[in-house]
């Protein structure tokens, strides 16, 4: 995820592009550039890391014009650095191009331009589409970016700068946000309203496949084929600390919001167009590549450890490989049996997790192959494993993962499918049950988001209470682990997630009247244990809220309350499960009054043992 701004009008264009790109900081980024077109030339500044490097850099000297287009990024092709930072240009300069999102079909198009002698100067997806640019341009500019989008697939927010037509930006987007500010004698262009609330709050916000021509004095929005839509003018109520969170109340709660997106993210250009199979590029992997793995390590910390649990039994199941879950602060301090026959998988959302970083050290010491699951990249995990597979899930702010947690889990869904289908231990029946449901997953997740007051009201019900308790089996215990952790994090309510089949191995012993229990009931192997554990636990006379699958109709009869979420294979419902538990920990938090993106004592990443 990045940030984009354009200005065209009187004014100079280079603070205004600084200063929007300022407001843009909280989607986080790893490099920053503007380009301004100074009446013969555009002119292109930008460097590796934060903004503030772009400033010192160009002081004094700031490029002059009233027309620009200026861009913070977050890797997703190509480590940071000076030559993958955007805006991207062909190699006349004449083409000038900021993007959001990913090119999927970058390859394919950088080998039609290299063989018609083009050279590319970065590593990025976008630079493609200034060159394609060059190459498609017929003497129109609006002309020739129609037909660069023809050619182009995969998801994106583009603004398009041409030195021979300098009085018009032109723009459009798939799949990541975009929207017009409007003024007097000048317009606005960004990926989010924080950058152009402070000049304007009238905007049109755009839609896929819409095309808009912006000059100084005038918006037309148009469709890939020229028929001109009549949009509406969205007024901004929110302030600026508002817009910059979307208009929610937290940065976590516009997270949850936000993984339909981050999920679909994930699964783009993985979920084969044939039935039942997953392409991991990045990989590649061949059954000979898989022959000398004896066994499988997956270590992380935190939440990531949670969907490293889950992934276990994806590849265990799926893949019929033995795979050991380690805690990465304990992995290298207990002498591991790893070697050259074993494949270690970290997980880090940050990748600069440290103790992951030392662990991953450790395995590359003793001779394993290593492959790091990160949302970052160019991270340190991601550039010291021999192979990475990005969740793309976008900058996650709040200090309580949700939405990288959710994209972790889909990864090593798709990762066992993967492996499972290449060491034949996958029946062609499963793994198309598995992708039809992974292609449902995104819908089922918003449409879950779009009824959240029961939850709301249990949260306040027993938002109060000191003790809480998660339950689970198979799957659903890795998800209790998860949500209780949730609640500890934000709402510091004392919580602990047992293996149901636990409970008299000591701890009904702490289960009294009142005690909120939630329980996690989606799986189908393991239902009648868990019913059975469920009532334990009313017998002693405590508040039972279950998490269950939509058509169980036995589960009400035994539980206070119920939270239904959508009817899918159970391997999928760790996905859908855990996001009522998010809720749930947002709302509780929110009713004890605890600062929720800054939880007391914990950081976002940690970056020491």
């Amino acid at each position: 995820m990045c940030g984009i701004v354009g200005y065209i009008g009187n004014q100079q264009a280079c603070p205004i592009l600084l200063d929007g790109m300022s407001k843009l900081e909280y989607r986080g980024y790893d490099s920053a550039g503007i380009a301004v077109y100074d009446g013969k030339r555009i002119d292109i500044e930008k460097c590796v890391g934060r903004l503030q490097a772009l400033r010192i850099k160009i002081q004094g000297h700031e490029p002059q014009g009233t027309v620009g287009i200026g861009h913070t990024r977050w890797a997703t092709h190509g480590r940071p650095s000076d030559r993958n930072a955007h805006p991207h240009c062909d190699e006349s300069g004449r083409f000038v191009v900021v993007h959001n999102g990913i090119i999927e079909n970058y390859l394919e198009l950088k080998e039609y331009l290299l063989e018609k002698g083009h050279r590319f100067s970065s590593d990025t997806d976008t630079e493609v589409v200034a060159h394609l640019m060059a190459d498609q341009y017929d003497g129109d500019f609006l002309s020739t970016v129609k037909k660069v989008i023809r050619r182009i697939d995969g998801s994106y927010s583009l603004v398009f700068l041409c030195a021979d037509e300098p009085d018009k930006l032109i723009t459009t987007k798939k799949d990541n946000p975009l929207v017009i500010g409007l003024g007097e004698g000048e317009n606005f262009i960004a990926s989010d309203i924080p950058a152009i609330i402070g000049h304007t709050r009238r905007t049109y916000i755009m839609s896929d496949g819409e095309i808009a021509i912006v000059t100084k004095d005038a918006v037309r929005v148009e469709d890939l084929n020229g028929n001109p839509i009549n949009k509406k003018v969205y007024n901004v109520t929110w302030n600026a600390e508002a817009a910059e969170k979307g208009g929610f109340e937290h940065f976590m709660l516009k997270e949850i919001y936000e993984q339909p997106k981050a999920v679909r993210e994930t699964m783009r250009g993985r979920l084969g167009k044939e039935e039942g199979t997953i392409d991991f590029p990045e990989l590649n992997w061949t059954k000979a590549d898989l022959r000398g793995i004896k066994k499988v390590f997956i270590v992380a910390c935190g939440t990531a450890y949670h969907a490293g649990l889950v992934g276990k039994y994806y590849l265990e199941k799926f893949a019929r490989i033995p795979v050991e879950t380690d805690i990465a602060s304990e992995f290298r301090y207990r002498d591991p049996l790893v070697d050259s026959s074993c494949l270690m998988i970290v997980i880090s959302q940050s990748g600069e997790t440290s103790d992951t970083l030392a662990a991953l050290r450790e395995a590359k010491r003793l001779g394993a192959r290593t492959m790091a699951v990160t949302n970052v990249v160019g991270s340190s995990i991601a550039r010291e494993a021999d192979q990475v597979v990005y969740t793309y899930a976008g900058p996650e702010i709040a200090v309580a993962s949700t939405k990288a947690y959710t994209t972790q889990l889909i990864v090593m869904l798709m990762l066992g499918i993967y492996v499972g289908r290449l060491r034949g231990e996958l029946s062609d029946e499963l793994a198309r049950t598995l992708t039809r449901d992974l292609r449902e997953i995104p819908e089922q997740i918003h449409a879950m988001l779009e009824d959240t007051e029961q939850i709301k009201i249990f949260a306040k019900r027993y938002g109060s209470s000191e003790n809480a308790f998660f339950l689970g089996r198979s799957l659903d215990y890795f998800v209790a682990l998860e949500g209780a952790l949730k609640l500890k994090e934000i709402s510091y309510i004392h919580a602990e997630a047992y293996a149901a089949g636990e409970l008299k191995h000591g701890t009904l012993a702490l289960v009294v009247e009142g005690l909120p229990v939630i329980v996690l009931a989606t799986q189908a192997d393991v239902y009648p244990k868990t019913i059975s554990n469920l009532k334990e636990v009313k017998a002693r006379e405590a508040e039972v809220i279950a998490i269950a699958l939509q058509g169980d109709r036995e589960i009400d009869k035994v539980a206070d309350h119920v939270i239904y979420v959508p009817k899918t294979d159970k391997f999928l419902a760790p996905i859908l499960a855990v996001l009522p538990l998010q809720l749930l920990a947002y709302y509780a938090a929110l009713t004890r009054g605890c600062d929720v993106d800054k939880p007391r004592n914990l950081a976002k990443s940690v970056t020491v043992e």
